[in-house]
């Protein structure tokens, strides 16, 4: 019987271990009993991340990055960052944020693109669903400050870019982020 169960086990992750990385998030992914219960509190709805498709990554990839007059104001685009299994903007963040608005509002022929990034921990799956609930939630505040929401776009990245590297809980908070890339508006 122990035979049996340890074979079953070593077969499991064998299994697992060889099944190749998905880009898009499983519908039926459930989220943590923390998620579950900061979503509980806030009265929203569970939902399952949109898909990310190489087709929708290779057209946000391939649009060019505003140059010229928006470089300088580039750097007022600070990353925002998250606590482990997350997705709620700190207060601490939302003065970063009110100045990002306020730079869209100004310029009207800029798009924003949101990347929302996770650390190493947890599934592949489950980073990238956690990284688009980040992103959402930081593009969802900014349209809550009057930021159209045709001038954001998402992308989820998961673990796959991370910032740093080492094994320690100062370089995954680094890691936790909402990053922003200035792009240009494709009416333009």
């Amino acid at each position: 019987m122990k035979k049996i169960l340890i074979v079953l086990i070593v077969l499991g992750f064998v299994v697992t271990g060889c099944a190749q990385r998905k880009i898009a998030t499983p519908e039926t992914k459930q989220p943590s009993a923390a998620t579950q219960e900061t979503q509980k509190k806030e009265g929203a709805e569970a939902k399952a991340p949109e898909k990310i498709t190489e087709q929708k990554l290779s057209q946000v990839e391939s649009k060019e990055l505003v140059t010229g007059r928006y470089a300088e104001e580039e750097g007022a685009f600070k990353d925002v960052h998250f606590d482990y299994d997350k997705y709620d903007i700190k207060d601490v963040d939302k003065p970063t944020l009110k100045s990002i608005a306020e730079l869209l509002l100004k310029n009207k022929f800029i798009k924003l693109l949101i990347e929302g990034h996770c650390d190493e921990r947890g599934t592949n799956e489950y980073n990238l669903a956690l990284g688009d609930r980040r992103a959402k939630a930081v593009r969802d505040y900014l349209h809550s400050l009057g930021v159209q929401s045709a001038k954001m776009d998402i992308i989820s990245y998961g673990e796959e870019k991370p910032l740093c590297t080492e094994k320690t809980e100062v370089c995954w908070q680094k890691n936790r982020r909402a990053h922003f890339v200035v792009l240009k508006e494709t009416g333009k």
